[in-house]
């Protein structure tokens, strides 16, 4: 009799809470809510916004056989004319959910890895079969604030465990918004709309009792951080919107939204939760501001970059994640032209955090921005170290943190700080690009063993301009032979792509291919290996790699109107400025052994073709005069002499296209030494003008 009149009283409730003409369900007739003990004022225009009701969530009734907390079998087995289980089988219920909170709890104190694992996935477990039970009964009301409850717990450890939202997640929180659906009696067609849709139904429906509201607040907020996690924007977006009964769209600041959404507290007496509503909203009011921040960051707009990281630094903020933040704030006062609060914000990110790699790749930016070269080196040389350290991570919080909604460093973030090769690498580049050789000489011949070795193949550019670069710093720190033995390896690995040069050289001009710049490679490394010989004093084996640097270079037949000058600066296809200057290099390295070995007409041929390939080469033109004075042609000496006097008065414009490095350096070794005494030495020979 007492389950009958359970049920009666069940029934009888669903039926005072469907719509009545002229009456909201949970309002009266002049916008009064109804409660169980009589008639109270809606507070709150927001349909989640009404605070929770005092008293006992779930009927008392007679105890009677209810279904075990983990028997998916046994779960239908509710008396005949009961739609709910009895008061004492929600008690087995949330009994067991508070055990497996508590032993989740437990499990994060752990200091053993094996034992806080094994404790967290007998949690898991034990939340999976409950939820399992829960779901074999009819949804019914009186169920639904524990069953929300566990529903929230399961995803929150799931999600910690795999350090990540899936495509399982959604399906959990899908399925508990159809269960108070189904209560609603609208469930049907609107099973199509999707997650949106369900929670739109369910947050514009005026009947939710007020025992849901904190579950359902939970069970919002570990929505909000999946849709984060996947930027799903939009969708998080409207559903701050509906939480804070905003459906007009007035704001779309994701950061206000956030801020202006608040969730009922938990009762005393409710179901433990791993992690309460409001917890994880102040987790993604930190995340949202740090992930906005950052992309702000990356395309440029600094001052609002500035708010909202200074937003996430002042929030719910763990040690590593606020040194991410101090990092980015760095970098933002940096390109904003605040170079001393920068450095106060790196200084602060490398004591406090535990991965040193990004503060100090950005500390190296930023001494370099300074002009201190010194200190940037230290810091390039320290990132190195810091990237050969393997730190120990603290092991995550079993719950939704700000981490676990955060994405990956993209390349153009201030977090991006590579491999420790790449370190290796810009170290090594920018010893060279400084004019320290010996130093430029050692990190590379590391670089190169650490790529040989193929540990680390990812480097910063393509592995032959490496060999080049690492070439080039060799010769410079005076290191000849080994410079020749890098050279060897590398054509070693490209000599079987020789046959099929001219349709390289072809693909290199439209840059259809994966490895466009391989003639190049080539043609450099024939360069390289002629002047290695030149330190050596080898002029006949120096001469000859000139030659065949210049035979491969002319099969190119670069189309500027094709390409125009656009193309100097993409990647993926070869510069003609680079090709022209590989020519006039390599034409100037062979006029001048021509000259050291007293065939001065050779060398001019060398010389004047190298200005007819390459106008703008000054260095050729240079060559070519001082070659035309030894040999006493003063008619075409004085010609070109009128021609460079008038260039030098005209401003110099910046090139807009950059050069391999490896181009730079050995440009940099066949320049004319001093050109302005050569132009006032010829212009005292010059005759006297005449005076009419």
């Amino acid at each position: 009799m007492e389950e009958a009149g359970l049920g009666a009283a069940t029934g009888s409730r669903r039926e005072s809470i469907s719509p009545v003409k002229g009456e909201s369900p949970l309002l009266g007739p002049r916008g009064e809510q109804r409660s169980c003990g009589g008639v109270r004022k809606r507070r709150d225009p927001s349909p989640l916004g009404w605070g929770p009701r005092r008293g006992r969530a779930y009927p008392a009734t007679a105890p009677s056989r209810c279904p075990g907390p983990a028997s998916a079998t046994m779960s239908h087995q509710t008396p005949l004319g009961s739609s709910v289980p009895h008061a004492s089988c929600l008690d087995l219920w949330r009994e067991k959910n508070d055990q497996l909170v508590r032993q989740a709890k437990v499990a994060q104190d752990s200091r053993l890895s094996l034992r806080r694992q094994q404790l967290a996935q007998d949690a898991l477990e034990g939340f999976r079969g409950l939820l399992h039970s829960l779901r074999g009964l009819p949804a019914a009301v009186p169920v639904l604030p524990l069953e929300l409850t566990v529903t929230c717990n399961f995803i929150t450890l799931r999600a910690s465990l795999a350090q990540g939202f899936t495509e399982d997640q959604a399906q959990d929180i899908q399925q508990g918004l159809e269960r108070v659906l189904e209560t609603q009696e609208q469930l049907g067609p609107r099973l199509e709309c999707g997650l949106r849709g369900l929670w739109d139904s369910i947050l514009g429906y005026s009947s939710l009792l007020l025992e849901l509201l904190p579950a359902l607040h939970l069970l919002a907020g570990l929505q909000a951080a999946l849709w984060l996690s996947t930027d799903s924007l939009g969708d998080l977006t409207f559903l701050l919107q509906t939480l804070n009964g905003n459906q007009s769209e007035a704001s779309e600041n994701l950061l206000l939204l956030l801020k202006t959404w608040s969730p009922p507290a938990e009762e005393s007496d409710a179901p433990l939760t791993l992690q309460d509503a409001r917890g994880l909203r102040d987790v993604l009011l930190t995340a949202s501001a740090y992930r906005q921040g950052l992309q702000e960051l990356i395309t440029g707009s600094l001052p609002r970059a500035l708010s909202s990281l200074q937003e996430a630094a002042s929030g719910l903020c763990p040690r590593p994640v606020l040194a991410q933040v101090y990092t980015a704030l760095g970098t933002c006062l940096r390109k904003m032209g605040n170079p001393q609060r920068a450095l106060l914000y790196l200084v602060a990110a490398l004591k406090g955090g535990s991965t040193w790699g990004p503060p100090l790749l950005e500390a190296s930016r930023l001494y370099r921005q300074l002009g201190n070269t010194a200190a940037e080196l230290e810091s390039l040389e320290l990132l190195v170290e810091a990237l050969n350290v393997t730190h120990s991570s603290e092991a995550p919080q079993l719950l939704i943190e700000v981490e676990l909604l955060l994405p990956r460093p993209h390349p153009a973030s201030p977090l991006h700080c590579g491999t420790q090769s790449q370190a290796k690498y810009l170290l090594a580049s920018r010893c060279l690009e400084v004019g320290r050789a010996e130093d430029a000489a050692e990190h590379y011949l590391d670089l190169l063993a650490l790529m040989l070795d193929g540990s680390e193949p990812k480097v910063g550019p393509c592995i032959p301009e490496v060999f080049l670069e690492a070439a080039a710093a060799l010769i410079q720190a005076g290191r000849a032979q080994d410079a020749l033995t890098v050279c060897e390896e590398l054509l070693s690995r490209t000599s079987s792509l020789l046959p099929k040069m001219p349709q390289l050289w072809e693909d290199a001009r439209k840059g259809t291919k994966e490895s466009p710049h391989c003639p190049s490679w080539v043609s450099a490394t024939y360069l390289l290996q002629g002047q290695a010989w030149v330190q050596l004093g080898a002029q006949k084996e120096a001469i000859s790699e000139f030659s065949r640097c210049l035979e491969l270079l002319f099969r190119a037949t670069p189309k500027d109107k094709e390409q125009g000058p656009a193309s100097s600066g993409k990647k993926g296809c070869v510069s003609d400025v680079a090709l022209q200057q590989l020519r006039a290099a390599a034409l100037i390295s062979r006029g001048l052994q021509w000259v050291a070995s007293g065939q001065d007409t050779k060398a001019l041929q060398d010389f004047l073709l190298s200005v007819q390939m390459c106008p703008g080469h000054q260095d050729a033109s240079f060559h070519l005069l001082q070659t035309l004075r030894r040999m006493d042609r003063r008619d075409e000496a004085t010609a070109l002499w009128w021609r460079l006097e008038a260039q030098t008065k005209l401003p110099q414009e910046n090139a807009a296209w950059s050069l391999p490095l490896y181009l730079e350096t050995y440009l940099g070794w066949i320049c004319f030494p001093d050109r302005e005494t050569l132009l006032e030495e010829f212009q005292t020979s010059l005759p006297e003008p005449c005076d009419l």
